[in-house]
């Protein structure tokens, strides 16, 4: 099979990235596989391409050019904004070639792209005609008409049926499937797929897990629940260790000043995270917002490390309560301690029978090898669909 990968890459590399080139390695080991980058400008330039997304006819005749020459059997879109654009769905469609688009946030769903504003869940753009609210809330850059021109675009798109136009949308989670469903996105649930994200254990590190700490790797920042899990600790005799790297990073860096149980071990390299994982006796994951498919999970799961995590959207469909770790009330400093304290209260036997059963959840579900067959089964279904 032909494939052709599209993506716009961020000015900071993500988790979106990540998963490109994991994905990009895995297809092309038993595909033809090419793919296309855009990147995601700063400054003027990336004023000039967020405003041109609406229509952007160079990206899209630059596709067109590509295509013809490829010959792709399907086209995976990731990323589409901004440097891409919604036109060139409808360019692709002209050509005759299936689209599959892999939605790994809610922005089409809201400019937010998050579903959080102010630390708090946003949904009124779910169902909303318009997402007026999300407009004088500022909620894309803190910017009104930022936030008023990515709402159009998107607006826009779906009035004149662009987003009819993709064959297949690929979920990370039913969670997210839910979402798109009960909002007024306006497309069938026939058009939506779940295939999770994945990731390779062969770099965890093998070392005799001194369970002597917990860990939280992430950005630092609101969404991700950091200041609430600093709070936590700080009445907690059990250690911490932080890595990571934000916004707030000088906020927890003076909130730990006087708590001895927690350490701030700087931003990481995927070796040192492995290695980190491979050391602690679970991984803490107190985000705040739905989120997409958190990778660090995975990576946890591939390390046989229990999940403590809030009840929230992704981290639902992912953590099995009192299975392959625990579950605790988004927010809320005091159930995020009975819950550690509900860890602690584990056997040695149970906390490693845990750490079995995530190992477990990694290879059923989020190992490369069952990727394969998610792929082939969503370009086949598109292809089918598209005759």
């Amino acid at each position: 099979m032909k494939i052709l990968l599209l993506h716009s890459k961020y000015q900071l590399q993500g988790g979106e990235d990540t998963v490109v080139k994991q994905e990009l390695a895995l297809l092309e080991q038993h595909h033809t596989v090419e793919v296309f980058y855009f990147q995601n400008q700063s400054g003027i330039k990336g004023l000039v391409q967020f405003l041109s997304s609406i229509w952007n006819l160079s990206a899209a005749s630059m596709v067109a050019q590509k295509i013809k020459t490829f010959q792709p059997d399907v086209v995976h879109i990731h990323n589409w904004h901004f440097a891409l654009g919604p036109l060139v769905f409808r360019k692709i469609r002209t050509l005759g070639v299936p689209i599959v688009h892999t939605v790994h946030n809610y922005r089409l769903l809201c400019p937010s792209g998050i579903l959080l504003h102010d630390g708090i869940l946003f949904t009124d753009s779910l169902t909303a005609s318009f997402p007026w609210k999300a407009v004088f809330n500022k909620v894309y850059r803190n910017s009104l008409l930022l936030t008023f021109w990515l709402a159009f675009v998107i607006w826009f798109h779906k009035k004149i049926g662009t987003w009819q136009l993709i064959n297949s949308y690929v979920c990370l989670t039913s969670f997210a499937v839910d979402l798109f469903q009960d909002s007024k996105f306006g497309v069938s649930k026939e058009q939506f797929t779940v295939k999770p994200n994945f990731t390779s254990c062969s770099q965890i590190v093998s070392l005799k897990r001194n369970e002597d700490h917990y860990l939280f790797i992430g950005r630092l920042c609101d969404e991700k629940g950091i200041l609430i899990l600093v709070e936590a600790f700080k009445k907690l005799p059990f250690q911490l260790h932080i890595a990571g790297d934000g916004p707030l990073k000088d906020e927890v860096l003076q909130g730990i000043l006087e708590s001895k149980n927690i350490k701030y071990i700087g931003n990481l390299t995927s070796k040192e995270v492995s290695e980190e994982l491979g050391k602690a006796k679970a991984l803490v994951f107190p985000s705040i917002w739905f989120e997409g498919m958190p990778m660090t999970i995975l990576e946890a799961f591939a390390a046989s490390v229990p999940i403590i995590a809030s009840n929230l959207g992704a981290m639902t469909s992912l953590v099995a309560d009192e299975v392959n770790g625990f579950l605790f009330e988004a927010g809320n400093v005091s159930s995020l301690q009975e819950t550690i304290m509900k860890f602690e209260s584990l056997s040695k036997v149970e906390k490693e029978t845990m750490g079995t059963n995530a190992f477990q959840s990694y290879q059923s579900h989020y190992a490369p090898e069952m990727q394969l067959g998610y792929f082939e089964g969503i370009y086949n279904a598109a292809i089918n669909k598209a005759v």
